[in-house]
């Protein structure tokens, strides 16, 4: 008899052609569904399942409202708003649909093994995916480029080395949602499709940032080893919520803090407008993450060994990160701009005191929000200590 468990093959993007040919040819379970299929079109007989309803949803109207046809009153107004905490299925059935009796032949096929609700849920999901919808821009031609103004050389190469920074950080913030996404099961649909929004706004935030970086006559500069030791660790991550907490919760909120200050000291109406529009986008992403970590903590079956495990995390995580935030490469540009010059580079570092002591803060605030409290134990001074 044909091999059918799929669990002899690899899984994922390391499967070699070969193990992909010599799989499908030996599974016969596919054949058969084909082989049903074509007997019964032979025999010119219909199947019509498909008239068939669980008469849940079937003659239920629902009515947009003011903001239109969105999650929130589908699954309001219908028993598909019921999400279980853990995923039943693990085939690419979408929640709410009728299951053929196929459906326990997948498990052990398919990616889904992130099926736990705790694990990547945040009760905000929906909602920051309606705005993620309603605010998106083009960096092609939302941003004024034609009104990029010539700046002192020294403030551009500022603007430059920060640009190439952000640019580097950008993206790996779009590569870490899209490790976990196809992990999680259609039944959190709601939860895929902010992520996948996520790794979009990402994308255009490392798209604009590189042609800042080049537009006004400079080019990208100086990556260093303390951003990519630090990025590393995000990707690294054992779990999705691990990594959520360094992306989204840390790494991500101090970016948006930098990004506020960023808006109040550009030099240009441009920076102004490509800070102002990748706050808006990153304090989604910030806010996930946070409020993915106050549920993780509320449902998971043992909330004291999962804070135990989160703090184990945060005491590395805050170590890392701040192997990147003593960057020359980071600091020292920041200071330029903050100084409105390189002459001005020592009252620039006053500048940055101020907002390395609000990134901070702004980021105990964020635990706090996920009784996650991280004042006596965190591992960043919370004072600019050089």
């Amino acid at each position: 008899m044909a091999d059918t468990t799929f669990t002899s093959m690899g899984k994922g993007p390391g499967t070699s052609a070969e193990e992909w040919i010599r799989f499908y040819n030996a599974a016969d379970i596919w054949q058969g569904i084909r082989r049903g299929n074509e007997e019964r079109l032979k025999r010119g007989e219909f199947d019509l399942r498909w008239l068939k309803s669980d008469g849940g949803v079937w003659g239920l109207k629902v009515e947009p409202t003011a903001h239109g046809m969105t999650f929130v009153e589908i699954n309001r107004r219908t028993h598909l708003g019921e999400i279980a905490d853990e995923a039943e299925h693990r085939n690419m059935a979408p929640r709410g649909s009728i299951r053929d009796p196929y459906k326990d032949q997948m498990p052990e096929f398919t990616h889904y093994d992130l099926t736990r609700k705790h694990e990547f849920w945040s009760d905000s999901v929906v909602s920051l995916y309606e705005e993620a919808k309603a605010r998106q821009w083009n960096a092609s031609t939302d941003i004024p480029w034609q009104e990029l103004e010539p700046i002192s050389e020294d403030l551009e190469r500022a603007a430059c080395q920060f640009a190439t920074f952000l640019n580097e950080v950008e993206f790996v913030a779009g590569d870490f949602p899209s490790i976990w996404m196809h992990r999680i099961p259609n039944e959190y649909f709601e939860a895929k499709a902010f992520l996948a929004s996520q790794i979009t706004d990402e994308a255009r935030h490392a798209e604009v940032f590189r042609k800042r970086a080049v537009a006004n006559g400079g080019g990208l500069l100086h990556v260093g080893a303390g951003f990519e030791w630090a990025l590393k660790a995000i990707l690294d991550a054992p779990s999705h919520t691990l990594g959520t907490f360094m992306l989204n919760v840390l790494a991500e909120g101090l970016v948006l803090s930098m990004f506020r200050a960023g808006e109040f000291i550009a030099k240009t109406r441009v920076d102004k407008e490509i800070f102002r529009r990748c706050m808006q986008d990153e304090a989604r992403h910030v806010s996930y993450g946070t409020m993915h970590l106050k549920y993780f903590l509320e449902h998971a079956p043992d909330r004291a060994k999962a804070l135990e495990v989160m703090h184990g995390y945060a005491d590395v995580g805050e170590q890392v990160i701040l192997t990147a935030l003593t960057e020359p490469l980071l600091l020292e540009p920041l200071a330029v701009l903050m100084g409105g010059g390189l002459k001005n580079i020592d009252q620039g570092m006053d500048g940055v005191r101020f907002l390395w002591a609000t990134m901070m803060e702004e980021y105990l605030q964020r635990c706090d929000r996920a009784g996650f409290s991280r004042r006596d134990l965190i591992k960043i001074p919370t004072e600019f200590p050089y």
